[in-house]
């Protein structure tokens, strides 16, 4: 969901300089030599996972759409670059009229991915194609890593709710997007509003520490959101002494008092101990939530514990220990002339160690056992085999200039969980593993 599916209007600016100044300066050397309209092929991909991850989550895919879609040079922006004199002025009139025209495909949004998955194939001439390579970078690399945290976060949780936090802790417009990441890859609800305005993610948030410390007592803080918010919302009860919070809070706003948060302390045990005085105390239907620095493998252990529902927000903005997918832009393919019908030749970089990679414009399809599970990730360059036609992982996201693959975010996180739920158990795994399935050049 987007807020074009609300009713809500956005300013959506020009996302042209959201990128890296050789993409411009090869644009007009290319213009200069006269190859620039050749027809190219750029693949989208990583050579290996985050240490230890046994999948990745594509996320971004859609706010990619939107980004090509406003790739566009203004007069104030050429004004900038001339202003630098960063280009000559025959290059910096092509770019006033410039649009991406060309075909882009890709895994869905919610896919999960492997080693040499190629995630994205942006297809037209060298000149247009070429300019997207960072801006795409940057949205695919930020949210496929929050995606994937989110996704071993929900894995743990089970079907406990995950509550993302994690505005305070990054940049304020990567916390918009690591709250969409964040929803895909199985969060519930985020505390950013302008996630919740920009992408419909539902919305939550009570109190701070500060609020109780603003009042006399702790009982003064309590009865003044009650009073509020009702008797359904959650108080805060680690800011003095929790055993004395608890029973203060039931008397304040009932048996019914929706929930009550622990952001401190040995959360098993504290949890333990809270859950038994809510149950003396009558509040039987009083939920726990508990925050504080959480990751996956903090929520794993708290499994056993009467906890009903996790708020994160360091671990997971940042990928868990993993910001980035290491994602890269290559160029597969490209005509051997400047004729629109020249044939594609592949081409690759060729260097030692593994920065090489493989030419051609590939294909991908993942192959499933008579079960339905996934079994490995097949790559190829030719004619797919016919036993794997209708399991290909690339589909069409712009026709020749035109975004042809909007969707709800929702649509997204539940091809998320369902692309989770084909993959082998060992997937959901928290240990260090190599990645679930092998990738298979055909």
């Amino acid at each position: 969901m987007n807020t074009a599916d609300l009713g809500l209007p956005v300013a959506v600016p020009s996302t042209a300089l959201f990128t890296d100044q050789y993409e411009l300066t090869m644009l007009q050397a290319a213009l200069r030599s006269g190859t620039a309209d050749r027809r190219s092929v750029f693949e989208v991909f990583t050579r290996r996972l985050p240490e230890g991850r046994r999948y990745g989550v594509v996320g971004g895919t859609g706010r990619v759409l939107d980004a090509v879609e406003n790739f566009r040079f203004d007069e104030t922006i050429l004004g900038f670059l001339r202003e630098r004199a960063i280009l000559d002025e025959p290059t910096l009139a092509w770019l006033a009229d410039y649009r991406f025209r060309g075909d882009i495909w890709g895994y869905p949004e919610g896919e999960v991915y492997f080693p040499g998955s190629p995630l994205m194939r942006v297809e037209g001439t060298f000149a247009e194609a070429v300019l997207l390579e960072t801006v795409i970078l940057s949205i695919l690399n930020h949210d496929s890593a929050v995606a994937a945290a989110a996704s071993r976060m929900s894995v743990a949780a089970g079907p406990r709710p995950l509550m993302e936090m994690g505005a305070r802790r990054t940049h304020e417009l990567g916390a918009v997007a690591a709250s969409r990441a964040a929803y895909v890859g199985g969060f519930h609800t985020t505390s950013d509003l302008a996630a919740g305005f920009r992408y419909g993610i539902p919305t939550v948030g009570t109190s701070a520490h500060a609020f109780t410390l603003l009042h006399d007592t702790e009982r003064d803080a309590f009865t003044a959101q009650v009073d509020s918010l009702g008797n359904g919302t959650t108080l805060l009860v680690d800011t003095f002494d929790v055993a004395e919070a608890v029973r203060t809070a039931v008397e304040v706003a009932g048996p019914d008092l929706g929930a009550v948060r622990i952001d401190s302390g040995d959360l098993l045990l504290i949890a333990h101990r809270v859950r038994q005085q809510l149950d003396e105390l009558g509040a039987t239907k009083t939920k726990i939530v508990v925050t504080s620095d959480l990751d996956e493998y903090a929520i794993a252990s708290l499994a056993a514990a009467p906890v009903d529902a996790y708020g994160v927000g360091t671990q997971l903005v940042t990928g868990s220990g993993h910001p980035t997918c290491s994602m890269v832009y290559k160029l597969v393919a490209r005509a051997d002339s400047e004729g629109p019908g020249a044939p594609l030749l592949p081409v690759a970089k060729k260097s030692m160690g593994a920065k090489s990679s493989l030419g051609g414009r590939k294909w991908a399809a993942r192959r499933l056992d008579e079960d339905g599970v996934a079994t490995a990730e097949v790559i190829g360059t030719g004619t797919i085999p016919a036993e794997l036609a209708d399991r290909q992982l690339l589909v069409p996201l712009v026709s020749a200039g035109t975004v042809v693959a909007r969707e709800p975010l929702d649509a997204a996180r539940a091809r998320h969980i369902a692309a989770r739920g084909r993959l082998p158990l060992s997937a959901t795994q928290l240990s260090r593993g190599e990645p679930v399935l092998a990738t298979e050049y055909v």
